[in-house]
């Protein structure tokens, strides 16, 4: 069962005001939490990021891993475990039949030792940590070997997954410093990872520029502490939560080496092999690399308790995906009501606009001099209104060719003239009996006209169609 230590994310077992705890957190007191305090954890966004969106998550840490370290496109692929890890030497990860087999001798070997990392490992294994916590004063502690013997039972019983009283005397503090050694040795892979080997290969790069631009021998403490800031982000939950109880037990020996004669750089010397270095390799096929990750892990254990925390960049950045994506969406909305108004006034902007152009060339097509042109465009639009007369339709050819200007005119109609020229409209066509009444009486002005001319023309009556000829005055037009 949890304590109520682990429930606030500090060390089971640890004093409480150990300024080393895991995780630290800050009262908060706001308002629109009806003033009652909270506990808040700094990196709360940060985790809700981790683990509602992974893949979010990954893209924003790695980017900025690549701003601080040049990572080729090999590198990077192999960051995102996209590839699988060139190690030096041609050594490389077991695949195929000897994966298989060595899957199967940890299987042999039990839930603790030689298994994947999980979280109910961790918590076997935390017993070995707790109880060193009470004890680093020991001299040459993690370097001075224990009792093989010891050792093999204290393993049996953890593989079982049974509870020890490692202070019943019966183990040694070297004892149980050296299994914790033989636990990491024996994982699968580096407790940092073979993705993230060459990456730590280029924070130990980081160095300093002068005044001129040019790089020195001194190294960038504050940009390497950010890279392993990022890098620790992306690490498997299991490999994180343990490389944290680590660095925390060897950071607290490294502050008794008076009494251990343990420094960090020899607690490094011990750890690097476990921490950093691929499995199936030597330090000759290291070779110049075997002290940048000996320099690496010790300066990882120096400022351990500044690696666990998120960029204050990542911090906000993670803050505002939640809280700022309600605001963005609010604003969006505004937004997008501001718009439709906008286009609500502009399109009645240009209504109003086109009303008056059309207005403008009507008038102008009134004001014209009697013409055969402007009788003519009258014509054209009186037909082309008859064209909209509601239950006509069109018999000819002809209408159905002029069919693509009944908006224009029935536009100008109805936006120009108004109710007036409607009224007008309907006094002139209201019926089919007008309208024929109306082509009849155009019918006989154009054959009066024709009858003067001395040319022949077609009579209309109500009921049938006439050629006559126009010999007289006009008197004989019609029969």
């Amino acid at each position: 069962m949890a304590t109520e230590e682990q429930s606030e994310g500090k060390v089971p077992g640890s004093d409480s005001g150990r300024s080393d705890a895991i995780c630290s957190f800050i009262i908060c007191h706001d308002s629109s939490l009806r003033g009652q305090p909270i506990i808040f954890n700094p990196d709360f966004f940060v985790e809700k990021l981790r683990h509602e969106k992974p893949e979010v998550f990954t893209e924003l840490v790695v980017s900025n891993i690549t701003r601080l370290i040049d990572l080729p496109g090999t590198e990077l692929a192999q960051l995102m475990g996209e590839v699988d890890l060139k190690l030096p030497g041609g050594a490389g990860p077991a695949s195929g039949f000897f994966r298989s087999l060595m899957s199967l001798k940890r299987k042999e070997k039990g839930v603790v030792f030689g298994s994947p990392l999980t979280e109910e490992g961790i918590a076997q294994i935390y017993q070995l940590i707790e109880y060193l916590h009470k004890n680093l004063r020991v001299e040459g502690l993690f370097r001075v070997p224990g009792n093989s013997v010891r050792q093999q039972i204290l393993r049996d019983a953890l593989n079982n997954g049974t509870d020890i009283d490692l202070e019943s005397g019966e183990f040694h503090s070297n004892d149980v410093a050296t299994l914790l050694k033989i636990f990491l040795g024996e994982l699968p892979e580096p407790l940092l990872t073979h993705r993230h080997f060459h990456a730590h290969l280029k924070i130990a790069d980081l160095m300093q520029f002068d005044g001129k631009g040019n790089k020195t021998n001194i190294p960038d403490k504050e940009r390497q502490i950010e890279a392993l800031q990022l890098l620790f982000l992306i690490l498997p939950p299991p490999n994180r939560n343990l490389l944290k109880l680590l660095l925390d037990l060897l950071y607290q020996t490294a502050k008794k080496q008076d009494k251990n004669k343990m420094s960090a750089y020899n607690l490094a010397l011990m750890f690097a092999p476990h921490v950093l270095w691929p499995k199936n390799v030597t330090a000759n096929d290291l070779q110049e690399n075997i002290t940048k990750l000996n320099n690496g892990m010790a300066f990882m254990i120096k400022h351990s308790q500044k690696l666990f925390k998120a960029p204050a960049y990542i911090r906000e950045c993670a803050r505002l995906h939640y809280v700022g994506s309600r605001t963005h969406a609010s604003k969006l909305a505004k937004s997008q009501k501001r718009n439709l108004v906008d286009s609500c006034c502009h399109q009645e902007e240009t209504q109003q606009r086109t009303e008056e152009a059309l207005r403008e060339l009507f008038q102008h097509v009134h004001n014209m001099p009697e013409s055969a042109k402007k009788k003519q465009l009258i014509r054209q639009f009186n037909k082309q209104s008859l064209t909209q007369t509601p239950g006509r339709e069109p018999s000819t050819s002809r209408v159905q060719k002029r069919a693509r200007s009944r908006s224009f005119s029935g536009l100008i109609k109805r936006k120009v003239l108004g109710n007036q020229v409607m009224s007008e409209k309907k006094n002139k066509y209201p019926t089919p009996e007008s309208v024929a009444t109306g082509e009849l009486q155009r019918a006989r002005k154009e054959n009066m006209n024709l009858l003067f001319s001395g040319s022949p023309a077609v009579t209309m009556t109500p009921t049938k169609l006439k050629w006559s000829e126009g010999k007289k005055e006009g008197k004989k037009g019609f029969l």
